[in-house]
């Protein structure tokens, strides 16, 4: 295993992929901005915080995160790891004395800001090169440390004279990421591959201090997550495996983190583990403008927010942290057209232009599988005329050959994949369509009411149905 910088190609990928990676690092980070005394940042760091294990013994967080997927390397494959973190910087804040000496102070004045301690963020990145024939047996482990270090900048007024200095100072961090694959037995060669990463920070709390989350921040990964690439073959999705593979990945063991696929859509060859559940190839929406630190949720809120803000809540929050006066400027200069563009896309609506143009026209409202056939106009759901082409009263399904509408009779089979217990008991009951009914997503629902339900005559009164879909009943014979 090698610590090297990244090939190229590999460089290019994993870039693609940062984009979101990046809004897990920072995610709350400087959220609505943050400004040192307000009372919602009382409690920092909650995403992907791996303690030292001395820490953890005394507390309810973790000092590692496990990951488990399934890859498909080809031969010669190499793996990537990039792992990523914040290594938090405590800064004080000293102000300058007539004597040339400097005192410290809980709040330095300037014109633009007020400077304050805080705890910074300062992102680390670790990278791995390792080849896929070398993490079978008992695999690889690299070991890595961030030194202690303590860094002065000085502080300047308006007219270019010292007003004070900023002290920041940094704790030894360390940490180690353990690499290994397994061959599982199936159709196919697939590997299991196993990464750790974890702290292995040897500090312990000073007597006394068991309770003091503070002092261990220092010597924490803060937001840690990992990429992880091939530079030949795929990994296989985790939340929509091939049919085969499904058994494997049930047997995976994901601890503290959860990995996707990620990088461009289409592809596969890389992996997104992260602390915060994502879907497969996350993205962050076109229209966001910039780094608010909070993609993964709504920027017109944190927008909205931003822009609220007092003018002295502003420069406290400016001193507060460099990239929480970005957050200001970005939402102070946005202008209208930027923000109404936040405010929603429907992204299923916009024209496709180009050689796919063809044969990207939707399926029609409606559309089942070839065992249901749903008599329903091809109208687009957000057209307001489409609602007069439905009439529940009098649509019509096919299943298995069999027309059904209202008054038809079936039997209850309701399906496993989106079942309520209280369905269940009605498995093996017959019923009566009261109407059949079209979602916007194009899906097909039936109305009944179970037969013998002596409540069945103030259900229909009401509205209030039971509802299957067509492949969880069976046609029967009309009374």
């Amino acid at each position: 295993m090698t610590t090297t910088a990244f090939a190229p190609g590999t460089e290019a990928r994993f870039a693609v992929a940062r984009q979101v990676a990046d809004a897990v690092l920072f995610e709350g980070y400087v959220l609505y901005p943050y400004r040192a005394s307000a009372a919602k940042n009382r409690l920092r760091w909650q995403f992907g915080v791996l303690v030292p294990p001395a820490w953890g013994a005394e507390c309810e967080e973790h000092d590692f995160q496990h990951t488990e997927c399934l890859m498909e390397p080809k031969a010669g494959a190499t793996l990537a790891v990039e792992v990523r973190f914040l290594h938090a910087q405590r800064r004080t804040v000293q102000q300058a004395r007539q004597d040339g000496g400097f005192e410290t102070v809980p709040e330095l004045h300037l014109e633009d800001r007020v400077l304050v301690p805080w705890d910074e963020g300062v992102e680390e990145r670790v990278e791995v090169v390792a080849s896929v024939a070398d993490l079978t047996g008992d695999g690889v482990t690299f070991e890595f440390t961030r030194l202690a270090r303590e860094e002065t900048e000085p502080v300047l007024d308006a007219a270019g004279r010292t007003a004070g200095r900023l002290i920041r100072r940094r704790e030894e961090i360390s940490g180690a990421v353990r690499l290994s694959a397994r061959e599982l037995d199936g159709p196919y060669r697939v590997l299991r591959l196993t990464a750790v990463l974890e702290n292995t920070s040897t500090w312990t709390p000073p007597d006394g201090a068991a309770a003091d989350r503070d002092a261990a921040l220092p010597r924490s990964l803060v937001a840690a997550h990992l990429l992880m690439g091939l530079s030949a073959g795929s990994f296989l999705s985790m939340t929509d495996p091939p049919e085969w593979a499904r058994g494997a990945i049930a047997s995976c063991r994901n601890l503290h983190t959860w990995p996707v696929l990620a990088g461009e859509p289409g592809r596969a060859d890389l992996v997104l583990s992260s602390p915060i559940i994502l879907e497969d190839h996350p993205a962050i929406a076109p229209e966001s403008p910039g780094a608010l630190y909070d993609a993964t949720e709504i920027d017109e809120i944190l927008a909205l927010r931003t822009a609220a803000l007092t003018d002295e809540e502003k420069r406290e929050a400016r001193g507060t942290d460099e990239r929480a006066a970005a957050v200001i400027d970005l939402a102070d200069s946005m202008p209208p057209e930027v923000l109404e563009r936040l405010h929603g896309a429907v992204r299923a609506l916009r024209e496709v232009t180009g050689p796919d143009a063809a044969d990207a026209s939707p399926p029609a409202r409606g559309s089942l599988p070839d065992q249901y056939a749903v008599q329903a106009p091809d109208t687009p759901w957000w057209d307001p005329a489409s609602d007069s082409g439905f009439d529940p009263a009098r649509d019509r399904v096919l299943v298995d050959g069999r027309s059904l509408g209202a008054g038809s009779r079936v039997l209850l089979r309701p399906g496993l994949r989106r079942t309520d217990a209280q369905d269940l008991f009605l498995h093996g009951r017959s019923a009566r369509v009261e109407a059949v009914l079209h979602d916007v997503d194009g899906a097909v629902h039936l109305a009944v009411t179970v037969e013998g339900d002596p409540g069945a005559d103030i259900r229909r009164e009401q509205g209030r149905f039971l509802y299957f879909q067509p492949d969880e009943v069976t046609p029967l014979e009309d009374a």
